[in-house]
Order: structure tokens, then C-alpha cells, then sequence
């Protein structure tokens, strides 16, 4: 004997699934979000989707609204999301929520909030790992090839995020300016600007292309790719931030403390190196807010202190017995 399927009429709640779906084409369609903010909602949504797939709140979004549905909800935001980063979880939490607000007002699908209880993840900031000068200089002395080489010369340089440094077409450059447009967080156009070092790199790098992205992979793609991250003159793809990264992780765990030899760097320390050294040579704090790009100072606070080789250096100089030696030598 066949099994009996609810049929969902038109008045009925969607799936979760579903629901996501109708949740992302509401934003996306209205051009709410950057296409990066698009992209990592979606990224974790259809995560959770494919955990609830077959359970009460998989089938019917309004079972949210049950302590069974909430309990599913917890479990399976755990199973997904349970083992990263403080950081990360956060930002899955965040987008969850705004998925569940829209789902209770506009769309009018649920009524409770199932996160209501869920304590926040703590993010916090291991100052141990902003790279000192000296790591730095090492840095731009390693064996790599022309485009790793620029590639980490640019969020350097212009103390931008790498999302946005790997996200640049040749039409954005202004080589003559030393500058490129990119898309920051916010979905703004802005203006970055770099020094020498990565201008005497960007132009043999380019080769003469004129169109396609700025960093290509280094093989062409075995899939399929959109046309703007393929590179017309090489048919390469867009390099991916997750090889940047792994690339880049790899080749500096030499030059990392020996506390950190086995991590190496990460892609944003370059970032966050460049708006350190920039506030320790007292640079004001409007000019860091221009480089930086934050939209306010507390946003700018954890990168605007001094680094450890500052601060070492203060300490002995401010050393007691330094300043009783320096004396007796009188």
C-alpha cells in the first residue's frame, strides 16, 4: 500500500529549503547585498538545508515554531558549524538570524525565534600573530613565483582585504596611479593604493593583458567557470582564495614563530601587518580610517596598536637598569 503525502497548498509554509531560497532571491533581487555577502548566505543556509533535509523542519519551515523543530534547527546548526572558529560561527549565527527575521516578518512563515537561547560565540584577537617587520622583510626575500610574489605585495601595500585584492580585473587598475577600484564589504566602490614595490610587479605580471582577472590559476579549469573569472587571452580561471590561502600558509611556515611553525601565515596578516606599522609611525587615526576602510574607529582599534617589536623596544628603553648603565658611562 502507497504512502499518503500532505500536499502543500497555496497558503501553506515552504520547506526550509524553499524558504532559504525565497529568502536570497528577496535580496538579491533588490541588490540588498554585495554579491560577496550573497554568496556566503547562501553558503550557509543551504548548508543547514541539506543537514534538515528529511526531518519535520526540512519538510515544513513552520515546525521551527515546535520545540522539536527548534531542537533539529540546534542539531543540525551544530553538526555544521560545531567545529570552526569562534569567528566563523558567529557569522553563520548572524545569517541564520537574519534568515529567521525575514521568515517571521515579512513572510510571516514562523512566529518563535529558535536561537532565542543560543549563547553567542566568544571571537577573540591573538595579537601574537600580527607579523613583525622582520617577517615582513623575509617575506618579500622567499623563492615564489611573480604571481604569489605580487599577490602578497598588494594587501600589503595597500592594507586591503585579499577577497577584495583576488576579486580585481585588469580594467580595475590604474597602474600609472598606483591604484585599483575594488568592492568592499559593504558593496562601495573605493580606492586603494599601493607603493613601489608592487608596481614595479603588476606590469610584468600582466604580460600586456588588457581585459580578464588580475591573478589567474595555475592550469586551466577542468569545470565550468563564469566567463568573468576566465581570463580571455589564457582561458585560466580567477585564482580562488582558498588556493591563495593554502599557497601562502605553506610557504611562510619557515618564517613563523616557532609557536606558529606549523600553521604558517594567513592572507589577512598582511592586512592587519601594513595598519600596525602604519599607527606605530603615527600615522593619525582619520588617515588609518582612509587606508583601512572601517566605517569607525572601534572597528579600527584591534589593528591600530603597536606591534611586539614595538613594544619590545619601548620597554627597553624604558628599562631602569638601562638608563643606570647609561649613567655610570657618563
Amino acid at each position: 500500500m502507497g504512502q499518503v503525502h500532505k500536499l502543500k497548498t497555496s497558503n501553506a509554509t515552504p520547506t526550509f529549503a524553499h524558504a532559504v531560497e525565497t529568502f536570497l532571491f528577496a535580496h538579491t533581487a533588490a541588490d540588498a547585498w554585495s554579491p560577496g555577502t550573497a554568496v556566503k548566505y547562501r553558503q550557509t543556509l543551504t548548508v543547514l538545508a541539506a543537514r534538515l533535509a528529511g526531518t519535520s523542519v526540512g519538510d515544513d519551515v513552520a515546525a521551527l515554531d515546535t520545540d522539536a523543530g527548534a531542537a533539529a534547527l540546534a542539531q543540525a546548526y551544530t553538526a555544521a558549524f560545531g567545529a570552526t572558529a569562534p569567528a566563523t560561527r558567529v557569522r553563520h549565527l548572524s545569517t541564520l538570524r537574519s534568515a529567521l527575521a525575514w521568515w517571521r516578518e515579512p513572510a510571516g512563515w514562523i512566529a518563535a525565534e529558535p536561537t532565542a537561547g543560543w549563547v553567542r560565540p566568544k571571537a577573540t584577537v591573538d595579537i601574537t600573530r600580527v607579523l613583525t617587520r622582520d617577517q615582513v622583510a623575509a617575506l618579500w626575500r622567499l623563492d615564489v613565483g611573480l604571481r604569489d610574489k605580487t599577490l602578497w605585495r598588494l594587501p600589503y601595500e595597500t592594507a586591503a582585504r585579499a577577497e577584495e585584492i583576488l576579486a580585481l580585473d585588469v580594467g580595475d587598475l590604474d597602474l600609472a596611479s598606483k591604484r585599483a577600484r575594488v568592492v568592499s564589504k559593504g558593496g562601495k566602490t573605493e580606492w586603494v593604493f599601493w607603493q613601489t614595490g608592487a608596481a614595479m610587479l603588476l606590469p610584468r605580471l600582466l604580460a600586456g593583458r588588457a581585459r580578464g582577472p588580475v591573478f589567474l590559476g595555475d592550469r586551466k579549469p577542468t569545470r565550468a567557470v563564469a566567463t568573468v573569472d576566465l581570463c580571455p587571452v589564457t582561458g585560466r580561471a580567477r585564482l580562488s582564495y582558498r588556493r591563495a590561502a593554502e599557497i601562502f600558509e605553506h610557504a611562510t611556515r619557515p618564517l613563523a614563530d616557532p609557536v606558529d611553525r606549523a600553521r604558517g601565515f594567513t592572507l589577512h596578516q598582511l592586512r592587519h601587518a601594513m595598519l600596525t606599522q602604519e599607527a606605530e609611525n603615527g600615522t593619525n587615526t582619520a588617515t588609518l580610517l582612509a587606508r583601512s576602510r572601517h566605517a569607525s574607529v572601534r572597528s579600527l582599534e584591534r589593528y591600530a596598536r603597536p606591534g611586539p617589536e614595538a613594544v619590545a623596544a619601548h620597554v627597553a628603553a624604558t628599562d631602569p637598569a638601562a638608563r643606570r648603565r647609561t649613567w655610570q658611562g657618563r
